[in-house]
């Protein structure tokens, strides 16, 4: 099963996204196509190197593997993508490719980006969470320990082959990860202004068990529908000017808790399932959604696993990495909260007001 989805932002940048479940080879013909006659540096996760370079078409010269971790997307990784880069003898004609989840796309088109100003960049992501997520839409960056994806651009990719034979070897914790970010689109789907309705809230709740499952035609069918979504949003506001931030619901508590904890404890969909839980109780308790959709709401982030946040953070503390999102306005810290059933709204929340949403 083959399913192609086109984005177009502009007639400059535009792109495809191949979506399917048949082999490898499929993969490896469409990207040599692409990249026929030029050379190429491929940012590969280690994981993803150990278990897949047998089935990729890859020379080893041109290979460059990243280690697994967010704490792998920083200045000195970046650094040596640009050195590697040069050795190669890459120019504004060549390519590079980012194969593994959202730590290499970030980082891989970040580099891409930047490289003698701009080079072609295509996009394998291999899991769930990169699927859904980091591999549409051209957001790029690497982090500082201090904040999150503070650094970066707005880079379209040229392509993205999403292939769901990767997610066979996904762990469970990294699979329930991308699901966290699937999730997110239920609760958004009628502000992203897509043209006809998805029905995703009731396609998730419905086909609970099949997902878990991975089975292949429903997997396909849901990152269609998240894709179209994001494709949705991203070419009305390429560069979250507007409605593009309803894509951050559930982050800012996110961004923070992963900030906190240095990367290390958390998955990035863990942390924004928290983020939901969190922001969910608020809106509720402020009265921004009636009890009937916090409770389906609840059951739905329940249905999958998941369950809010038991740990304990010093709210100071999580509130000063706030203030440094990019998101912050000015002294106001930015919420995307539900303001209805899948839809969302944002609100601007000073620091003594963001304190009082963990009484």
């Amino acid at each position: 099963m083959k399913q192609i989805l086109k984005v177009k932002i502009s007639d400059e940048k535009k792109y495809n996204i191949e979506i399917t479940d048949e082999s490898f080879e499929t993969l490896n013909k469409g990207i040599s196509k692409l990249t026929q006659g030029r050379k190429r540096l491929v940012i590969i996760s280690k994981r993803v190197y150990e278990l897949y370079i047998d089935k990729l078409d890859f020379n080893d010269e041109e290979i460059f593997i990243l280690k697994d971790g967010e704490k792998e997307k920083n200045i000195k990784n970046y650094i040596k993508i640009m050195e590697r880069a040069l050795k190669l003898g890459l120019t504004r004609k060549d390519v590079i490719i980012a194969v593994g989840g959202g730590v290499v796309g970030d980082l891989a088109g970040y580099a891409a980006s930047t490289y003698m100003r701009g080079i072609d960049f295509i996009q394998v992501p291999t899991t769930l969470l990169s699927i859904v997520d980091s591999s549409v839409g051209g957001k790029t960056a690497i982090d500082l320990k201090e904040a999150k994806n503070i650094i970066g651009s707005f880079y379209q990719p040229k392509a993205v082959f999403i292939n769901i034979n990767f997610l066979k070897t996904l762990d469970k914790r990294q699979y329930l990860s991308g699901l966290g970010e699937v999730l997110k689109y239920a609760f958004i789907e009628e502000s992203c202004k897509y043209e006809t309705p998805m029905y995703l809230f009731e396609f998730l709740t419905l086909g609970c068990d099949k997902i878990l499952e991975k089975e292949p035609i429903t997997i396909i069918r849901m990152i269609e529908y998240c894709l179209n979504l994001k494709i949705a949003v991203v070419t009305q506001d390429e560069k979250e000017s507007g409605l593009r931030k309803v894509l951050n619901f559930g982050h800012t508590l996110a961004h923070a808790l992963e900030t906190i904890t240095k990367y290390k404890r958390y998955t990035h969909g863990e942390a924004v399932v928290y983020g939901m839980f969190f922001i969910l109780k608020w809106a509720y308790e402020k009265e921004y959604i009636t009890y009937a959709y916090y409770r389906l709401s609840m059951e739905l982030l329940e249905k999958y696993g998941f369950s809010p946040l038991s740990d304990k953070y010093s709210a100071d503390k999580l509130v000063e990495i706030m203030k440094k999102d990019k998101k912050a306005n000015g002294d106001k810290i930015t919420f995307v909260i539900p303001s209805g059933k899948k839809q969302v709204t944002t609100v601007e929340l000073s620091a003594p007001e963001t304190l009082l949403m963990f009484k």
